[in-house]
């Protein structure tokens, strides 16, 4: 495996490498929820829309592709369910996110999981692979009650720009894009990207890898009619009832979305879209 990728600052390489080998690792951002549904029954994702680009660069049939990803997991499951299986396929890129669902919970150990991503992160490096890694969006520009978040937030995106001094580690620094604030981007759930926020982050993903933009991922939406205080205040009711019972009920049980699920894409197989 040939991996080449030169960066003239920590997530900017200056001559784009041409990938044949690709493997997505980690939870319900990198799997794809609530982008639009494939034939399979699948989320499609940005993962898949990064593979879909990178494919087009490769003969048909050159470019492999793996998705190891399942909604709600901790880093510690993906440390310990999809990392060694990640290495072995020897990639030439990795995408590795986690640790947001870590710190959603109360009395998140941040040490720990920086710890693990930092190792996992590692890893994947001596594999010879691109590793690309992410820092969260601000959940504080759009959802109340998340100012608790703020302080571990900052201190992971912190960790990964340091970890992104490494020349063969690219970060795609989603927290200092307002355009994530606008709930337009983000499924009813208020938790996952909708297709547009997709979009973009496949976007980000490619020209932190150096490949040409093919729009400003950044640029805010059009400017909207701000809901009516009756219909804001009915899509919260609806939120709560639909999606926050639900979440706080499995917190409460021990219970995961993904407990059962197999990945996505287990096996790294040829590609074409």
């Amino acid at each position: 495996m040939e991996n080449t990728m030169e960066k003239s600052a920590p997530g900017a390489p200056t001559e784009p490498t041409g990938y044949t080998s690709y493997v997505a690792v980690g939870d319900s951002f990198t799997e794809g929820m609530c982008d639009d549904l494939l034939p399979d029954g699948h989320y499609r994702g940005w993962a898949d829309r990064v593979a879909d680009r990178l494919a087009a660069e490769q003969p048909a049939g050159a470019f492999r592709y793996a998705n190891l990803a399942v909604r709600g997991k901790l880093i510690g499951q993906i440390h310990d369910e999809q990392l060694a299986t990640a290495a072995a396929m020897r990639a030439d890129l990795v995408t590795l996110a986690g640790g947001l669902n870590d710190v959603l919970r109360p009395r998140c150990d941040i040490a720990q999981v920086e710890d693990l991503l930092g190792r996992s992160a590692t890893a994947l490096r001596a594999t010879g692979a691109t590793v690309v890694l992410f820092t969260s969006t601000d959940p504080t520009r759009r959802m109340a009650g998340s100012t608790r978040l703020l302080p571990a937030i900052l201190r992971m995106k912190a960790f990964v720009h340091e970890l992104g001094q490494d020349r063969g580690i690219a970060v795609v620094d989603l927290f200092s894009a307002p355009c994530f604030d606008d709930r337009r981007l983000w499924a009813e759930d208020r938790l996952h990207l909708g297709p547009e926020g997709h979009r973009r982050v496949a976007e980000a993903v490619l020209e932190a890898l150096g490949r040409p933009a093919a729009f400003d991922w950044r640029a805010p939406l059009p400017v909207a009619a701000l809901p009516g205080r009756a219909e804001k205040l009915a899509a919260d009711a609806r939120w709560a009832r639909t999606h926050l019972g639900p979440w706080i009920g499995r917190r409460l049980t021990g219970r995961s979305s993904g407990d059962g699920r197999p990945p996505k894409r287990a096996e790294l197989l040829p590609y074409e879209g």
